[in-house]
């Protein structure tokens, strides 16, 4: 498959607003904040591991992982950036 058709393939995509990560995840003890910190953590640990192959092996195909990485990696900041923002209750 090429840069071109993987790209034009992602566009008609559907953003499902849903988190990947790759590999085991650690399991927090609670849920909010704490969880998508480490949804966060991976995603950017993904997203540089995905670079350093892109700068290995520079073209297309590791290129559009690595920014697909990068972008969710953003996806999952601005997931913990607005869960951290709300006003946390107590039960």
């Amino acid at each position: 498959m090429s840069a071109k058709d993987l790209k034009e393939l992602l566009e008609h995509l559907d953003d499902t607003h849903e988190i990947v990560v790759l590999g085991p995840v650690e399991e927090p003890d609670d849920e909010g904040p704490e969880a998508l910190f480490f949804c966060w953590r991976d995603a950017e640990d993904e997203a540089a591991i995905a670079y350093r192959i892109w700068g290995e092996k520079p073209g297309p195909e590791p290129y559009a992982v690595y920014r697909a990485a990068a972008d969710r990696a953003e996806a999952a900041q601005d997931a913990l950036a607005a869960a951290s923002a709300r006003p946390l209750t107590r039960s």
